[in-house]
């Protein structure tokens, strides 16, 4: 089992050190909401740390994985929208089970029909005639529902429940998305895999965006229940402002930070609790025998194991993970936003988490998300100072000059890079590498 070193505690402490200094040096805030972020940022890390690190399933498409969850969060906090499923909800249910009625139809068909022209024809007409079918309930039940107030409403909301039960179904709804492209695409070779899970990955990205009657499309969902107080209740309770007064604080920032705190907590409760998970089963026989699955396939296949199998079932776990986070990021922010879920933001980042902190420790998986993250909100301003103070002695409207501060912005991608080729050349199996 992977343990951590003196040197692994060390490397924490000084991840944990950079996010104290932003805190005391420049602002509670911004540093507390790196934590928060960063926090998301090592459970996204795990999942995907799970499914490369334990099998070495090459997954490209974590981005999609991550919009499901916050779209659990939508469909189980927002309130309903009783107008919109008057005017076409149960319509809209009816059509999506006719569309699920005929694929498990043509499906049956196609085992039980002899192979020929014959079984041919009755496939075209059977998913013919049930997409004729499909449509004719489904669109005119989408167009009342999204006819409600699109200015701000025009979907169907959710269940208006508490939001942190959105978590596990964020989860439930990745692992279903991932046991279905699983079954499909489980069984490619590994850059196939890669190029079916970014295809599905752009797929659901689209539907959140174009799917209004769902998510509000590109209108975005604002406005989701929170799991913690909001700041101007702090600020209007008496009791607040007195034990904030009394402690020599300013009640308008120590409500932020009290906020940002209990986040924290929340966060941090998850990310122990499926660290320990995650532990507890690397170490176990099934952790063993992953792994031996992950080094030798044939050989492990020899000896009797269902490779395909073990690969589906930590496929789903590793994306349940990633869309348990993306539920607890859209919490995070308040709204789903469709267009803001990009391949750079939530996968590139991420293996990049993965590979600097060491694939195959769930320890170096946590370390690289928080490093990672703190370096990606940094870096920028960081360069606009730096890029700042090497221009400070030239004259302005110099080229130079201005092209030296207009290429500021791209501090980020170039850092990222950077870290990346150290890392790879100095230390190739991560900073906390696999034992």
């Amino acid at each position: 089992m992977n343990t951590l070193t003196p040197r692994d505690i060390l490397l924490f402490l000084m991840v944990f050190g950079l996010i104290l200094a932003t805190g005391m040096f420049q602002s509670w805030n911004v540093a507390l909401g790196i934590l928060n972020m960063g926090l998301i940022s090592a459970i996204l890390a795990l999942g995907v740390n799970m499914q490369w690190g334990y099998a070495g399933l090459f997954n490209i498409g974590v981005m999609g994985f991550v919009a499901l969850g916050g779209l659990g969060a939508v469909l189980v906090s927002m309130p309903p929208v009783n107008e919109a499923w008057a005017a076409g909800g149960l319509r809209v249910i009816a059509g999506i089970l006719i569309g699920i009625a005929t694929i498990i139809i043509a499906i049956k068909a196609w085992a039980k029909l002899p192979p020929g022209k014959t079984r041919a024809l009755a496939m075209i007409a059977l998913l013919v005639i049930g997409f004729m079918i499909f449509r004719r309930v489904f669109d005119p039940a989408v167009a009342a529902i999204e006819a409600i107030n699109p200015a701000s409403t025009g979907y169907l909301g959710g269940l208006g429940l508490p939001v942190v039960l959105s978590w596990p179904v964020g989860a439930a709804l990745a692992a279903g998305a991932a046991w279905i492209v699983g079954k499909t695409a489980l069984g490619l070779r590994s850059d196939y895999l890669a190029i079916a899970t970014l295809g599905i990955a752009e797929i659901i990205i689209a539907i959140l965006k174009n799917e209004d009657w769902l998510s509000r499309g590109v209108k975005n969902v604002i406005g989701i229940p929170r799991p913690v107080p909001y700041e101007i209740d702090l600020q209007n309770s008496a009791s607040f402002i007195d034990r904030m007064n009394g402690w020599g604080f300013d009640p308008v920032t120590a409500s932020s930070i009290t906020v940002k705190l209990a986040y924290t907590g929340l966060f941090l409760t998850v990310l122990v609790i499926l660290l320990w998970l995650a532990q507890s089963a690397l170490s176990s026989p099934w952790g063993r025998m992953m792994r031996a699955i992950r080094d030798n396939e044939v050989a492990a296949e020899a000896m009797g194991k269902d490779v395909t199998a073990r690969h589906l079932q930590i496929f789903v776990l590793g994306s349940a993970v990633c869309g348990l986070a993306g539920a607890m990021m859209t919490t995070l922010d308040g709204q789903l936003t469709p267009t803001s879920y990009q391949p750079l933001r939530f996968t590139f980042l991420v293996w990049v988490m993965v590979i600097v902190g060491g694939s195959g420790n769930n320890f170096g998986a946590v370390l690289g998300g928080f490093l990672i993250w703190y370096l990606w909100v940094m870096v920028e301003p960081l360069g606009q100072f730096l890029i700042g103070g090497i221009t400070a002695g030239m004259a302005d409207g110099y080229w130079l000059k201005d092209h030296l501060i207009e290429s500021a912005a791209h501090m980020r991608l170039l850092t990222m890079g950077i870290i990346l080729l150290l890392v790879l050349r100095f230390s190739p199996r991560g900073l906390i590498p696999e034992r």
